[in-house]
């Protein structure tokens, strides 16, 4: 079991990172958390299809992908679930979720660690593409703000369980765990 969260801005590079990292191995599954709901968005996902293998499997997982984790964890090499900023936003705007905001904390812990639990299920490899919304200016709306905590809540929370980190920016990607390892024992 090896889990690997690739994180980094809008058009950083992180998924075609992430789609390198896991052409490494033979079995490949690809998770995929967006909804087409506009001709735009169905553009990136047939972009998104055609940069792929075609021997790597596909499942589209807006609505449960912890499922997906259990299901396939076992038989899998490989699982790159792109991403999870999506599916943040599926789980806040989820007929399910409370309108109360108090209630939807509940709800949202409670998603996250059914998707983590799944996660430490899986016994190959699970590759978690996020994008890093927190590097810009505070938002100007109670919904964009809460969207912005919880997917940094969630990269923090995948990351504290992941073997690595990689953070990209114009198509470099860093890993951040190693450093962040080196700088605090350089620090002791």
């Amino acid at each position: 079991m090896k889990i690997i969260l690739v994180t980094g801005g809008a058009r950083s590079g992180k998924s075609r990172f992430a789609e390198r990292y896991a052409e490494r191995y033979q079995q490949v599954l690809y998770v995929a958390t967006a909804q087409v709901l506009d001709n735009e968005m169905e553009r990136r996902v047939t972009l998104h299809k055609e940069r792929r293998p075609a021997h790597w499997g596909s499942v589209e997982a807006w609505e449960n992908p912890a499922a997906v984790l259990l299901e396939e964890g076992g038989r899998q090499e490989c699982i790159l679930f792109d991403c999870l900023s999506l599916y943040v936003s599926n789980m806040m705007l989820s007929s399910q979720a409370p309108s109360d905001v108090e209630e939807r904390v509940i709800y949202m812990k409670e998603q996250f660690a059914r998707l983590l639990a799944a996660a430490k299920q899986v016994s190959g490899t699970l590759i978690f593409v996020a994008n890093e919304v927190g590097l810009g200016i505070v938002p100007d709306n109670a919904m964009a703000r809460e969207y912005r905590d919880w997917a940094g809540l969630l990269n923090q929370e995948v990351a504290a369980i992941a073997d690595e980190v990689y953070f990209t920016v114009s198509g470099l990607a860093v890993e951040m765990k190693k450093l962040a390892e080196a700088c605090f024992n350089a620090e002791v």
